[in-house]
């Protein structure tokens, strides 16, 4: 294969790896891009030719047509990307507007409890940067004295006595530079960890502080992403950007001041370009800051997958989906490699620019301080100063450049944070009239409630809904799936806020009540796949009441028939569960729960359908311990298994959001309405059940 096909081959394959089929495709993306910019729009006439160029760009610009430019407007071919079926069909990533400003006043609330460490850190940057300042002109100094005793002129004991001066002074700032640098680099990583470990906190302290509509349309690979992945940028972003930041533009600023002492006309010819290369590197940092954000935004959705799927396996693993799992989230990583690919891509072609631009100006600093030397205007030890100076600004520029991607990546992590730093969740924890424990009647009352779940505004779930607890009473909620039931629940819980009617506890409205004295001390809720925490029994039991001693969660959990299983476990009640506790039976994990609601002794009971899940045996034990639990209490039972709530005192039959009938078992049962039809469905589901042969028996889970 000839140089010419083989470089052919090697560009379309590179264009075809980001996307562009061909290097012609390519230069008319790039056309079109061009077209859509503000400060190409006088090049219009020229562009439309632009893919005549196709043959002479293609032995080296087909690496900066495909990638470098297209990067303005991202037009990779994500855009285009084929439409697969699975279950992120309709997912949408929330990502911070691109138009939102770095919050520098919460940045500086962060920093504010180690403010005098860093301004010690800065100090010894600045300190840093002005001895490198200086170092340039001893340099310059001992080169005259070395040019001036260069040939004949020789005279060793007066040579040996104008050099030590400026040689000891050299060395001496030296050292101080070693220990000033070592200082700033120190105390930064100090100011830099106490920073990430505070805007965790912050940040996790928000996040569990939001109301239960947040986490409807959030996901919690996204929530950890912004945890983990984003301040950990940030913080690198925040100490590299501080350190080497500050240092290379005092040195800079400083670098130019010396520059101007020993040659006007030079440092005029510096000052002229630098401004362009600055102003050309701000334009690129915003198309690099964009790139950032929709790369961020698609690593956060590739973990939601993974922790989806991680959190998730027993599902995944009954499907035999695991290797659907694989391909979706490698779809997933996939694209945002290649976003951050072209991120990782942009910011090279910015530094390679600005290396090219910097080291010109050292090339025209030669050239210029050449002649001046002729002239006779500078001594060469000058012009080796003034190159040293140069080099020393072109250094710090070089890191600066490094430098953009650091703070584009760290300003769009930052920012992520901070969004939900600042998020003020529309329920808030505390807050609100508390009513004494001897004055606590538990008169419950739902008035005209009508409600639609924030994540879904259009679909009414309870419409005028009316509902009277009385203290002390089980009243049960039944119903087809989808009638409002579960959503009694949450309401009363105050998981969300109705628009539309009101909701009552003794008379106050429960808006007006502390949500964490409401949920805390007054609720207490079992549901039908009641979580548990990857610890012990005891501990998990404990969550009820936090402050309780071991005696009291055993006396509990004896109460919830749990005591005689618990203590069966090779460990007792010090057995660690899985996670959510998967290493134990439904009925096991029911009869923590009650125990855990025994413990907490609340006044008020809600029951979702606590024993729907269960088989026959299971609910047998967990009913029983119901039946402990609910005595002297205000109750309200979701109910799947009309056969639970046949001693009720009141039973509401829901449907379409309102209440279709209303009463006793027994009335209900002689009315023959849409409770009669409900009972009729189960005894045929259940006459059904009954005559199929069960041929498979589930292994022990415990």
């Amino acid at each position: 294969m000839s140089t010419n096909a083989l470089l052919s081959l090697c560009g379309r394959k590179f264009s075809q790896k980001l996307g562009l089929h061909s290097l012609k495709t390519g230069l008319r993306v790039i056309r079109n891009q061009l077209e859509n910019v503000k400060p190409f729009n006088k090049l219009k006439p020229s562009l439309k030719n632009l893919e005549n160029f196709q043959q002479p760009l293609k032995y080296g610009f087909f690496i900066f047509s495909s990638c470098g430019v297209v990067l303005v407007k991202n037009s990779f071919a994500l855009c285009e990307e084929n439409r697969v079926k699975n279950r992120l069909a309709h997912y949408e990533t929330l990502i911070t507007s691109d138009d939102q400003l770095f919050d520098w006043k919460k940045l500086g609330e962060l920093l504010a409890p180690d403010k005098w460490l860093l301004i010690l850190a800065v100090a010894c940057a600045i300190i840093v940067a002005i001895i490198n300042i200086r170092i340039p002109l001893l340099i310059g100094e001992l080169a005259n004295i070395v040019s001036d005793y260069s040939g004949k002129r020789y005279i060793p004991g007066r040579f040996m006595e104008r050099l030590k001066p400026p040689s000891f002074i050299l060395l001496f700032l030296y050292c101080i530079q070693a220990c000033f640098t070592t200082v700033y680099i120190a105390t930064l990583a100090v100011v830099g960890e106490e920073l990430a470990t505070r805007m965790r906190q912050e940040l996790f302290s928000s996040i569990l502080k939001q109301d239960i509509a947040f986490f409807d349309t959030h996901k919690t690979g996204e929530l950890i992403n912004r945890l983990t992945t984003d301040v950990q940028d940030f913080k690198s972003a925040f100490k590299s950007c501080v350190s080497q930041g500050l240092k290379n533009v005092t040195q800079t600023a400083g670098c130019f001041v010396s520059l101007y002492m020993i040659s006007p006309k030079m440092t005029a010819l510096i000052g002229v370009i630098l401004p362009a290369i600055i102003f050309a590197g701000s334009a690129i940092g915003t198309v690099l800051r964009v790139q950032s954000k929709k790369a961020h935004a698609q690593v956060e959705k590739s973990t939601s997958v993974a922790d989806e799927a991680i959190g998730n396996i027993r599902t995944v693993r009954a499907f035999a989906m695991e290797e659907k799992e694989i391909s979706l989230y490698n779809a997933e990583l996939d694209k945002a490699s290649v976003l951050n690919k072209q991120l990782g891509i942009g910011i090279g072609i910015f530094q390679g620019l600005s290396n090219l631009a910097i080291n010109g100006i050292v090339l025209c600093v030669i050239c210029v301080g050449g002649l001046l030397v002729q002239s006779q205007e500078i001594s060469r030890g000058e012009l080796l100063s003034f190159l040293v100076a140069a080099q020393t600004i072109q250094r710090s520029l070089g890191q600066l450049s490094l430098l953009l991607g650091h703070f584009v990546r760290g300003a769009t992590a930052g920012n992520r944070v901070f969004e939900y730093i600042k998020l003020d969740p529309a329920v808030k924890l505390k807050g609100g009239i508390t009513i004494p424990h001897h004055s606590l009647v538990t008169d419950i009352q739902f008035k005209d409630v009508t409600f639609s779940y924030p994540a879904r505004p259009g679909h009414v779930v309870l419409k005028n809904f009316s509902l009277k607890i009385p203290p002390g009473k089980v009243v049960a909620l039944c119903g087809i799936s989808g009638s409002g039931k579960s959503t009694v629940a949450t309401l009363l819980e105050r998981f969300y806020d109705v628009k539309e009617g009101c909701i009552t506890l003794d008379g106050h409205d429960i808006r007006t009540l502390d949500p964490s004295w409401l949920r805390g001390q007054v609720i207490g809720f079992i549901s039908q796949e009641p979580v548990l925490f990857a610890t012990s029994i005891l501990e998990n039991i404990r969550y009820g009441k936090p402050k309780a001693s071991d005696k009291e969660v055993i006396e509990a959990a004896q109460m919830a028939n749990a005591h005689d299983f618990i203590i069966a476990f090779p460990k007792g009640y010090a057995t660690v569960l899985g996670e959510r506790g998967v290493t134990i039976s439904g009925g096991q994990k029911q009869r923590i729960a009650i125990a855990r609601a025994f413990l907490k002794n609340p006044a008020i009971l809600i029951l979702d359908e606590a024993t729907s899940a269960l088989d026959a045996e299971s609910e047998k034990i967990v009913q029983t311990a119901l039946d402990k639990i609910v005595k002297g209490r205000t109750v309200l039972v979701i109910a799947h298994r009309l056969s639970t709530i046949q001693n009720a005192d009141v039973i509401a039959v829901l449907a379409d959001g309102i209440i279709a009938e209303m009463g006793t078992h027994e009335k209900l049962k002689i009315a023959k309405g849409l409770y009669w039809d409900l009972i009729k469905q189960q005894q045929t589901v259940e006459a059904l059940k009954a005559k199929t042969p069960n041929k498979r028996q589930p292994p022990p889970t415990s």
